[in-house]
Protein backbone atom coordinates (compact mmCIF):
# COMPACT_ATOMS: atom_id res chain seq x y z
CA UNK A 1 0.00 0.00 0.00
CA UNK A 2 1.01 3.51 -0.45
CA UNK A 3 2.12 6.13 2.53
CA UNK A 4 -0.95 7.72 3.94
CA UNK A 5 1.80 10.66 3.91
CA UNK A 6 3.32 10.57 0.49
CA UNK A 7 3.49 14.02 -0.77
CA UNK A 8 2.61 14.08 -4.42
CA UNK A 9 5.94 14.89 -7.08
CA UNK A 10 3.99 18.02 -8.33
CA UNK A 11 6.71 18.13 -11.12
CA UNK A 12 6.28 14.68 -11.82
CA UNK A 13 2.65 14.90 -11.60
CA UNK A 14 2.84 18.04 -14.12
CA UNK A 15 5.19 16.52 -16.50
CA UNK A 16 2.60 12.75 -16.89
CA UNK A 17 0.00 15.43 -17.21
CA UNK A 18 1.75 16.99 -20.35
CA UNK A 19 2.60 13.76 -21.61
CA UNK A 20 -1.36 12.71 -21.75
CA UNK A 21 -2.07 15.88 -23.51
CA UNK A 22 -0.08 14.67 -26.15
CA UNK A 23 -2.34 11.25 -26.35
CA UNK A 24 -4.63 13.90 -27.94
CA UNK A 25 -8.56 13.18 -27.79
CA UNK A 26 -8.34 9.21 -28.62
CA UNK A 27 -5.47 9.38 -25.32
CA UNK A 28 -3.29 6.83 -28.03
CA UNK A 29 0.34 7.71 -27.10
CA UNK A 30 3.72 7.41 -29.13
CA UNK A 31 5.21 3.78 -28.36
CA UNK A 32 9.56 4.23 -27.30
CA UNK A 33 10.81 1.90 -29.58
CA UNK A 34 14.46 -0.02 -29.11
CA UNK A 35 17.33 2.24 -28.82
CA UNK A 36 15.52 5.66 -26.41
CA UNK A 37 17.77 5.55 -22.94
CA UNK A 38 14.56 4.91 -21.07
CA UNK A 39 13.87 1.71 -22.24
CA UNK A 40 17.17 0.92 -20.85
CA UNK A 41 16.79 2.38 -17.40
CA UNK A 42 15.82 1.14 -13.91
CA UNK A 43 12.61 2.35 -13.30
CA UNK A 44 11.52 4.61 -10.07
CA UNK A 45 8.97 2.40 -7.82
CA UNK A 46 5.69 4.19 -7.55
CA UNK A 47 4.92 5.57 -3.90
CA UNK A 48 2.15 8.22 -4.44
CA UNK A 49 4.01 10.21 -6.61
CA UNK A 50 0.97 11.50 -8.71
CA UNK A 51 -2.51 12.53 -7.67
CA UNK A 52 -4.72 10.01 -8.20
CA UNK A 53 -6.70 11.52 -10.72
CA UNK A 54 -3.16 11.54 -12.81
CA UNK A 55 -2.51 8.10 -11.91
CA UNK A 56 -5.77 6.98 -13.69
CA UNK A 57 -5.46 9.01 -16.39
CA UNK A 58 -2.13 7.52 -16.99
CA UNK A 59 -4.05 3.90 -16.44
CA UNK A 60 -6.58 4.76 -18.74
CA UNK A 61 -4.38 6.20 -21.03
CA UNK A 62 -1.98 3.39 -21.39
CA UNK A 63 -4.59 0.83 -21.49
CA UNK A 64 -6.10 2.76 -24.64
CA UNK A 65 -2.80 2.81 -25.90
CA UNK A 66 -2.02 -1.09 -25.82
CA UNK A 67 -5.21 -1.70 -27.17
CA UNK A 68 -4.50 0.35 -30.10
CA UNK A 69 -1.09 -0.98 -30.76
CA UNK A 70 -2.80 -4.04 -30.51
CA UNK A 71 -0.90 -5.46 -27.67
CA UNK A 72 -1.47 -7.79 -24.18
CA UNK A 73 0.97 -5.33 -22.39
CA UNK A 74 2.60 -2.06 -22.18
CA UNK A 75 4.70 -0.72 -19.39
CA UNK A 76 4.97 3.42 -18.45
CA UNK A 77 9.03 2.84 -20.13
CA UNK A 78 7.35 2.02 -23.27
CA UNK A 79 5.60 5.36 -23.39
CA UNK A 80 8.87 7.43 -22.07
CA UNK A 81 7.70 7.57 -18.42
CA UNK A 82 10.85 5.96 -15.80
CA UNK A 83 7.83 4.51 -13.49
CA UNK A 84 7.43 1.06 -12.14
CA UNK A 85 3.92 0.79 -13.60
CA UNK A 86 2.04 -1.36 -16.22
CA UNK A 87 -1.41 -2.23 -17.98
CA UNK A 88 -2.05 -6.19 -18.77
CA UNK A 89 -4.95 -8.06 -20.67
CA UNK A 90 -4.94 -11.03 -22.78
CA UNK A 91 -7.98 -13.58 -23.56
CA UNK A 92 -8.70 -16.82 -25.10
CA UNK A 93 -8.18 -17.79 -28.31
CA UNK A 94 -10.00 -19.22 -30.64
CA UNK A 95 -7.99 -22.93 -29.99
CA UNK A 96 -8.38 -23.80 -26.99
CA UNK A 97 -5.72 -26.75 -27.73
CA UNK A 98 -3.03 -24.28 -27.97
CA UNK A 99 0.38 -25.34 -26.86
CA UNK A 100 1.22 -21.64 -25.09
CA UNK A 101 -1.54 -22.16 -22.86
CA UNK A 102 -3.12 -18.78 -22.90
CA UNK A 103 -5.85 -17.92 -20.89
CA UNK A 104 -7.84 -15.18 -19.85
CA UNK A 105 -5.98 -12.31 -17.82
CA UNK A 106 -8.29 -9.66 -17.34
CA UNK A 107 -7.13 -5.62 -17.01
CA UNK A 108 -5.45 -4.69 -15.08
CA UNK A 109 -2.58 -2.25 -13.80
CA UNK A 110 0.51 -3.80 -11.87
CA UNK A 111 2.22 -0.98 -10.05
CA UNK A 112 5.90 -1.86 -8.53
CA UNK A 113 5.78 -5.83 -10.03
CA UNK A 114 7.69 -8.55 -9.02
CA UNK A 115 7.59 -12.50 -9.64
CA UNK A 116 9.84 -15.23 -8.76
CA UNK A 117 9.73 -18.99 -10.55
CA UNK A 118 7.81 -21.77 -9.34
CA UNK A 119 9.53 -24.82 -9.99
CA UNK A 120 12.04 -25.61 -12.51
CA UNK A 121 9.45 -25.75 -15.78
CA UNK A 122 10.20 -23.38 -19.02
CA UNK A 123 8.97 -23.27 -22.55
CA UNK A 124 10.10 -21.63 -25.30
CA UNK A 125 7.70 -19.57 -27.42
CA UNK A 126 8.25 -16.73 -30.07
CA UNK A 127 7.58 -13.38 -28.64
CA UNK A 128 7.34 -9.79 -29.51
CA UNK A 129 7.48 -6.58 -28.19
CA UNK A 130 5.93 -3.60 -29.28
CA UNK A 131 8.66 -1.67 -28.66
CA UNK A 132 10.92 -3.75 -30.49
CA UNK A 133 8.25 -3.37 -33.67
CA UNK A 134 8.34 -5.85 -36.60
CA UNK A 135 10.15 -8.72 -34.88
CA UNK A 136 9.67 -11.69 -32.94
CA UNK A 137 12.36 -14.48 -31.20
CA UNK A 138 11.81 -16.93 -29.14
CA UNK A 139 12.11 -16.20 -25.87
CA UNK A 140 12.09 -18.98 -22.84
CA UNK A 141 10.34 -18.07 -19.81
CA UNK A 142 9.31 -19.50 -16.43
CA UNK A 143 6.18 -21.76 -16.93
CA UNK A 144 4.80 -21.00 -13.24
CA UNK A 145 5.34 -17.97 -11.26
CA UNK A 146 4.28 -16.27 -7.91
CA UNK A 147 3.21 -12.82 -9.06
CA UNK A 148 3.23 -9.62 -6.32
CA UNK A 149 1.80 -6.56 -7.72
CA UNK A 150 0.36 -3.61 -6.12
CA UNK A 151 -3.08 -1.69 -7.69
CA UNK A 152 -4.34 1.49 -8.49
CA UNK A 153 -5.96 1.62 -5.38
CA UNK A 154 -2.72 0.95 -2.73
CA UNK A 155 -3.92 -2.77 -2.52
CA UNK A 156 -1.36 -5.24 -2.35
CA UNK A 157 -1.95 -8.65 -4.74
CA UNK A 158 0.03 -12.10 -4.77
CA UNK A 159 -1.56 -14.32 -7.39
CA UNK A 160 0.09 -17.35 -8.95
CA UNK A 161 0.32 -17.32 -12.44
CA UNK A 162 0.90 -20.30 -15.62
CA UNK A 163 1.71 -20.24 -19.09
CA UNK A 164 0.83 -17.35 -21.23
CA UNK A 165 -0.75 -14.84 -18.85
CA UNK A 166 2.64 -15.91 -16.40
CA UNK A 167 4.85 -15.05 -19.81
CA UNK A 168 3.09 -11.60 -20.24
CA UNK A 169 3.61 -10.75 -16.40
CA UNK A 170 7.48 -11.34 -16.64
CA UNK A 171 7.51 -9.49 -19.95
CA UNK A 172 6.33 -6.14 -18.87
CA UNK A 173 7.95 -6.71 -15.16
CA UNK A 174 11.27 -7.03 -17.01
CA UNK A 175 10.83 -3.46 -19.12
CA UNK A 176 10.59 -1.80 -15.50
CA UNK A 177 14.04 -3.19 -15.11
CA UNK A 178 15.54 -2.61 -18.23
CA UNK A 179 15.16 -5.36 -19.77
CA UNK A 180 14.15 -6.29 -23.58
CA UNK A 181 12.98 -9.94 -24.30
CA UNK A 182 15.15 -10.12 -26.89
CA UNK A 183 18.17 -9.69 -24.33
CA UNK A 184 17.89 -13.27 -23.72
CA UNK A 185 15.69 -14.43 -26.69
CA UNK A 186 17.40 -17.37 -29.14
CA UNK A 187 19.00 -14.72 -31.94
CA UNK A 188 19.06 -16.54 -34.39
CA UNK A 189 15.03 -17.11 -34.00
CA UNK A 190 14.38 -13.38 -35.10
CA UNK A 191 12.62 -13.09 -37.82
CA UNK A 192 10.16 -10.29 -39.29
CA UNK A 193 6.50 -10.34 -38.60
CA UNK A 194 5.56 -11.55 -42.08
CA UNK A 195 8.56 -14.28 -42.53
CA UNK A 196 7.30 -15.97 -39.53
CA UNK A 197 3.45 -15.62 -40.79
CA UNK A 198 5.06 -17.24 -43.56
CA UNK A 199 6.95 -20.01 -42.17
CA UNK A 200 6.61 -20.80 -38.62
CA UNK A 201 2.89 -19.89 -37.55
CA UNK A 202 1.76 -23.41 -38.75
CA UNK A 203 2.70 -24.93 -35.17
CA UNK A 204 3.06 -22.61 -31.81
CA UNK A 205 5.48 -24.76 -30.50
CA UNK A 206 8.78 -23.59 -32.76
CA UNK A 207 10.55 -26.82 -33.21
CA UNK A 208 10.53 -26.47 -37.12
CA UNK A 209 12.61 -23.06 -36.71
CA UNK A 210 14.65 -24.52 -34.08
CA UNK A 211 16.13 -26.72 -36.56
CA UNK A 212 15.55 -24.87 -39.71
CA UNK A 213 17.23 -21.64 -38.27
CA UNK A 214 19.84 -23.60 -36.12
CA UNK A 215 18.87 -22.87 -32.02
CA UNK A 216 18.10 -25.26 -29.49
CA UNK A 217 14.70 -25.06 -27.86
Amino acid sequence: MFGKNTKVDLELNREVEQLLKTGGKERILPIVQAGEPVLRQQTVQYSGQLSKGTLNKLIDTMHTTMLEAPGVGLAATQIGLGLALAVVEDHVRDDEDDPREIAEFPFHAIINPSYEPIGDATRSFYEGCLSFDGYQAVRRRWLDITARWTDENGKQHEERLHGWPARIFQHETDHLSGELYIDKAEIRSLTTYENLEDFWCDDPVPTDAAEELGFEL
